[in-house]
């Protein structure tokens, strides 16, 4: 099969579309044949390494895809050739107490995200096991299927199941046009709140808007910080959703109200955060941290996506051999919502 390769850490550059073994399907494992994969930030991060990071090489990065059913691994029922279907990247055993109590994203025997923990979709074929595969309605589109399983897990997760969000509550999303920000103003305006976006241009903002933003805040015109100050007569917001980190963790924290919280799911910025600690302990401040989610957030919140009520917001779809442009396009944050391979 053909599939994005590397050897070795560094930028798009070490990126190879080369030949590789198809992964065959061990018992319990269903083979697809990927028809659309999406790219996260996620690729970048685990591309360019950190200390300590442990991969098997050459590696395949890529934790959104869908496809067809090509093969079926031992002992696997509930699914046929031909059968198309969307992956859920949050890898897990199945077996150990988190997994059977409904907690498998906090899976300790293997847990962890497709495309970084193990090789991921950005190939022609994939196995894993039966629990990561979800079937799709008849017609429904593959790119939308892959564009949406990432973020839209994420974002769900992390705002319904961690963070609690509720009608009426306000919320701050610091970004427009990431995936994670693009299905968060959804799921949050969906959830009946009102919705601030900061963004870095008047174009990403207006697209915010169609999703359904309520207030727009140009980050190039305005201090953010003390435009959410002003637009919330001085009380801040009830949530924010801060996916970037460094940069902004100090005056996502001063957004809040008292007794509001934060929710993170990345760090795109960087790691190292300086902050007020009087901050958290003054104003009774939340930072919640989130990682993908649940087998039951997937099915629930795909759900929403095959009636039509959440959607994949698509920049471009790309032939998987373009992938080190796609990355490259990603990493200049030249793209609003998901980049999408098409082997």
């Amino acid at each position: 099969m053909k599939a994005i390769l590397f050897h070795e850490h560094g930028g798009p550059e070490v990126l190879q579309y080369a030949e590789f073994d198809t992964p065959m399907p061990a018992p319990g494992e269903v083979q697809i044949q990927i028809k659309a994969a999406a790219l996260n930030r996620l690729d970048l991060w685990v591309r360019d390494g950190w200390p300590g990071i442990k991969l098997e090489y050459p590696h395949i990065t890529g934790a959104d895809g869908a496809g067809i059913v090509t093969a079926l691994g031992d002992g696997v029922t509930g699914f046929a050739i031909g059968a198309r279907v969307v992956i859920n990247g949050t890898l897990s055993c199945g077996l150990c107490e988190d997994c059977t109590t409904g907690h498998d994203n906090l899976c300790r025997v293997r847990g962890g995200v497709l495309g970084e923990h193990r090789r991921g979709t950005l190939a022609e074929f994939i196995s894993l096991p039966a629990h990561n595969f979800l079937k799709l309605p008849d017609g429904f589109p593959f790119e939308d299927a892959a564009a949406a399983s990432l973020v839209l897990l994420t974002a769900w997760h992390s705002l319904m199941t961690r963070g609690g969000l509720k009608a009426g509550e306000s919320v701050l999303v610091i970004g427009a046009g990431g995936g994670v920000n693009t299905a968060s103003i959804q799921i949050a305006k969906q959830a009946g709140a009102k919705v601030y976006v900061v963004g870095s241009s008047d174009d990403k903002l207006d697209k915010a808007k169609a999703l359904g933003a309520d207030v727009l805040i140009n980050r190039t015109k305005d201090d953010w910080g003390k435009a959410v100050f002003a637009l919330t007569e001085k009380g801040g917001v009830d949530v924010v959703v801060d996916n970037v980190g460094q940069e902004t963790w100090p005056t996502s924290l001063r957004s809040l109200k008292r007794g509001g919280r934060m929710l993170v799911v990345g760090n795109s910025s960087g790691y190292n955060i300086a902050m007020d600690s009087r901050q958290i302990f003054g104003k009774h401040l939340s930072i919640i941290g989130s990682t993908m989610g649940t087998r039951a957030d997937f099915k629930t919140v795909m759900g929403l996506v095959f009636s039509g009520k959440l959607r994949a917001v698509i920049d471009q779809v790309m032939p998987l051999a373009d992938a080190a442009k796609a990355e490259t396009m990603l990493e200049k944050n030249e793209v609003f919502g998901k980049l999408v391979l098409t082997p």
